[in-house]
This record gives structure tokens, C-alpha cells and sequence, in this order.
């Protein structure tokens, strides 16, 4: 769900974003008719997917987690990660934040005739509502957790996670600006290996 950190972190060209978002949505894809470098893309997804997952610093900032959320830790800090990308944004980009959120957004609707039912339906939404701009709040990443919490069929504690988000700002933002750059150096390398 860290959908400004995939569109950062993706070479700016349209299908390459849409790759790159569309790496949470493979379920409902035909690979046959999509263009190489939405392929791509996809596969990109799943590299900063991979290396985030398996980082040290964000292995240890699940376990600060409470016991009922820990398991739900990964996608929090996925949404809370971009709601960090965009406090620090002139950092790692010096290219108008809302401006680059409109670019994306256009980029993405101009070829949704490629994307999944879903991702048309989720795409169409975050650009209705501003998702992404919504995660400079607190309040926007914990209606997105909430949101996602909904989702959830069995019985769970993941509602309401924004409080422990809160208990665990600063440790959550030092953990952030340690990692996010070994992940964008990961993706360079990633790059100019495929």
C-alpha cells in the first residue's frame, strides 16, 4: 500500500509506474498482453517488496509493535512509510510534491485500460480522494489503516493502529530516514543489473 514510495522509486515512464503500482494487484492479470515494461515494473514491485520485507531496520521496527498488531506490522509501516517519504520529501526529490502526485495520478488513469478491475476501482479512488496527498496527516494514514482494517474478514486487532503509530512516531521516522535510502540505492542497483 505505499503506493508514493513504488511511484517514486519507479523510472518515470508511464508504464513503468503502472508496473510498479500494479505489483499489488497480480492476482487478476494477464501477463500475455501486458508491455514489457509494465512487466517490469511488476517485477520491480516485488524487488523493493523483497528487500524491504527483509531489512533488518524494518524487521526491528515490527517487533515495537504490540503483540495483536505485530502481525499486521508490515502493511502499517508500508502506509506509514509514505506519510515519512512525504515529511522528507525535498530530501530525496527536489520536484514539487503536489505536482508529482498529479503527474502520477495522470500517468496511471491514461492507461487503466491495462490495469485489473481492481486496481481500476482502487486507482479511481485514490485519485478521487487524494490518497496519497492524505498520508501527510496522521488522520489520512489512520483512515487508510482503518480502511484496510476493514477489509478483513476474521477477527483482528489492526483497528485503530494509528495510536500505536503515534506511540511510535519517532522511533518509526528515525527508522525511515535510515532505511530509505539503502532502499533506493537497492533499487539503482536493481536497475542497472535488468
Amino acid at each position: 500500500m505505499n503506493y508514493l514510495a513504488h511511484l517514486y522509486l519507479s523510472p518515470p515512464d508511464d508504464l513503468s509506474r503502472l508496473g510498479n503500482m500494479m505489483g499489488d494487484f497480480t492476482r487478476d492479470i494477464d501477463r500475455n498482453i501486458l508491455p514489457e515494461p509494465v512487466l517490469a515494473g511488476i517485477q520491480m514491485h516485488f524487488s523493493i517488496d523483497a528487500f524491504t520485507d527483509s531489512h533488518p531496520l524494518v524487521i526491528d521496527l515490527r517487533k515495537k509493535f504490540s503483540r495483536e498488531r505485530r502481525r499486521f506490522a508490515g502493511v502499517i509501516l508500508d502506509v506509514v512509510f509514505d506519510h515519512f517519504l512525504i515529511k522528507h520529501w525535498s530530501t530525496f526529490i527536489q520536484v514539487d510534491l503536489d505536482a508529482y502526485i498529479q503527474k502520477c495520478y495522470d500517468s496511471l488513469w491514461r492507461h487503466r485500460k491495462l490495469m485489473p478491475p481492481r486496481m481500476e476501482m482502487v486507482v479511481s479512488w485514490m485519485i478521487a480522494r487524494n490518497w496519497i496527498k492524505s498520508y501527510s496527516e496522521l488522520s489520512g494514514v489512520g483512515r487508510a489503516l482503518d480502511g484496510l482494517a476493514g477489509q478483513l474478514k476474521r477477527q483482528h486487532g489492526f483497528h485503530g493502529s494509528i495510536q500505536e503509530v503515534e506511540q511510535l512516531y519517532d522511533r518509526i521516522e528515525t527508522g525511515f530516514l535510515a532505511f530509505f535510502p539503502q532502499l533506493d540505492e537497492h533499487v539503482k542497483v536493481y536497475l542497472d543489473n535488468s
